[in-house]
């Protein structure tokens, strides 16, 4: 949906004015919706700080992005929309812009230049995926695993997860097919490229269905990504399934006898959708906002406190050490040569599409 162009100017006006404290054209409060945990907190110390002493503005904090998708719609429907800026996955961005629930967006308009004077849409390039999706990071989903559980044979290999013979113990995996449809196939023979091919069939779905029914009785499953790193250090589960940033602020910050196994680790892009319906003084405090935390130096700056890639050109060369650790950042990116060797590319535009009918099929599977 476009914004009008009584809309575009204010926010357009508003934005170069570059304002230091709330302006009666910019709502003072603003909801901004995330995922929680150590995400959050990187968010927090980059972004939501820097701009509240900046603007005076008041930020909100809710932890609902996983539910970001059905929780919209709910407040479309209602004709409510309590919240400002979501952050979510680049998928969930391309459902919610289709359905008329998030913003277009024109990088070139409304977000910042590169700090080496690249423009927004060569400086983000190829993250553009969608038409309200504004690129925040580079992640993946990934494995850890108790170092104390596994014996003297770590685990190297994703299909790992489905050898209870040799790794016995619980598993914890995300309560939804993304990721655990792709290995279950991967684990059960099929060639990488031919994945998202098999999976759009029924008997393909149900392939990777009857993988994960073999280790079913050994899962765990979590909603929110705080979970799995709070299952391995308590000793609940062998292994699990998480964000990469998760198990670095495990590693490397709790010093927790875990270790990050990177064998088909799932790239994703996760970023900010602005919802539509706002007034025009909360769509002009978003658009400000999201052009303040998703600058060059601002997604630098996120990374000095998790290991996600900043999603544009520009920033890489300014990721360096941990602000509290003082240990370099670049080697425990999902990005760094050495962890890529062999990655899974999650194919956004096919769970934009099938998302909802094979989470219908999931959840009834886990039911049964």
């Amino acid at each position: 949906m476009k914004l009008t162009k009584t809309l575009l100017a204010t926010s357009a006006l508003t934005i170069a004015a570059g304002m230091v404290h709330a302006d009666a054209h910019m709502a003072d409060e603003m909801t901004i919706v995330s995922w929680g945990g150590a995400y959050s907190n990187s968010q927090q110390k980059a972004y939501h700080d820097p701009y509240m002493e900046k603007t005076g503005v008041k930020i909100i904090n809710d932890e609902s992005s996983a539910e970001a998708v059905s929780k919209l719609r709910a407040m479309k429907e209602a004709g409510n929309v309590t919240w400002d800026v979501v952050d979510v996955v680049a998928s969930d961005a391309l459902r919610l812009c289709d359905e008329g629930l998030a913003m277009e967006i024109d990088p070139d308009e409304m977000l910042a230049e590169g700090d080496d004077g690249s423009s927004a849409s060569d400086d983000f390039g190829d993250l553009l995926v969608g038409d309200c999706f504004i690129p925040q990071i580079v992640y993946s989903t990934t494995v850890g695993y108790r170092t104390d559980l596994v014996g003297d044979t770590p685990p190297t290999d994703i299909c790992a997860i489905f050898d209870t013979e040799t790794y016995p113990g619980k598993r914890a995996l995300e309560k939804r097919p993304i990721g655990n449809m792709e290995w279950a196939l991967l684990c059960d023979g099929v060639d990488k490229e031919e994945i998202y091919d098999v999976l759009e069939t029924e008997e393909g779905q149900q392939q990777a269905l009857d993988k994960l029914a073999t280790i079913k009785d050994d899962v765990i499953w979590w909603s929110a990504g705080a979970d799995t790193p709070q299952l391995l250090a308590d000793g609940e589960v062998i292994m699990g399934s998480t964000y990469n940033g998760r198990l670095f602020s495990l590693i490397e910050e709790q010093d927790q006898p875990v270790a990050m196994m990177w064998d088909a680790q799932v790239f994703d892009l996760d970023g900010w959708i602005i919802p539509t319906g706002l007034s025009e003084e909360r769509q002009a405090r978003a658009l400000d906002y999201v052009r303040f935390a998703t600058d060059t130096q601002r997604l630098a700056d996120q990374a000095k406190y998790i290991s996600y890639g900043p999603a544009r050109k520009s920033s890489a060369p300014l990721v360096g050490k941990h602000a509290e650790l003082g240990i370099e950042m670049a080697p425990h990116m999902p990005t760094d040569p050495e962890n890529a060797k062999n990655t899974f590319l999650y194919n956004y535009e096919f769970w934009a599409d099938y998302r909802d009918d094979i989470d219908a099929k999931f959840q009834a599977w886990l039911a049964q």
